[in-house]
């Protein structure tokens, strides 16, 4: 598969790397308003208690037992931030390792992931984790219902439920 044009590996590298560069230029303006608006800490960063709450949480999303919250539950939380400080600063990382002309600026990035083919290695599999992220976190805004969770996720407003009634 030679996206965007036929047997032309050229064009679908820089396409691959224009949107890589799109996708670390949203993340860092991304990144920057949810520090200074305190969304990273409120909602993102996993603390103790999300800690100790997460095997209920896994249990709970296992039965599919969907919870309409006002906050990211454990498992939201743990799984944000391993994408958002984990996967994809492992992703962009790697990318780079891979390019010569970085190699020529930063050496020592080759040495840090142990040459070229094991940064491509990692990417990839980083890149799978991604996308089974996606499919995974679709899913659940479908099983949880996607009116709600869509109007929640663009004007912030969501339907939650009475503690009372999910005991």
């Amino acid at each position: 598969m030679t996206v965007p044009t036929y047997r032309d590996l050229a064009s679908g590298r820089l396409v691959h790397f224009f949107f890589a560069w799109i996708l670390v230029a949203t993340l860092l303006v991304w990144l920057v308003a949810s520090a200074v608006n305190r969304h990273l800490t409120r909602d993102v960063v996993p603390r103790g208690a999300d800690l100790k709450a997460l095997p209920a949480d896994i249990a709970d999303h296992a039965r599919l037992d969907l919870r309409h919250r006002r906050r990211y539950g454990p498992l939201h939380k743990l799984s944000y931030f391993g994408v958002l400080f984990v996967a994809l600063p492992l992703m962009v990382a790697t990318g780079l390792t891979m390019s010569p002309g970085i190699n020529a600026y930063a050496p020592w990035m080759l040495d840090l992931f142990g040459g070229r083919q094991t940064a491509r290695t990692i990417h990839f599999v980083v890149m799978l984790a991604l996308v089974a992220f996606f499919v995974v976190h679709v899913a659940m805004v479908i099983l949880a219902g996607p009116f709600n969770e869509l109007r929640s996720m663009i004007t912030g407003w969501i339907r939650v439920e009475p503690e009372s009634e999910r005991s």
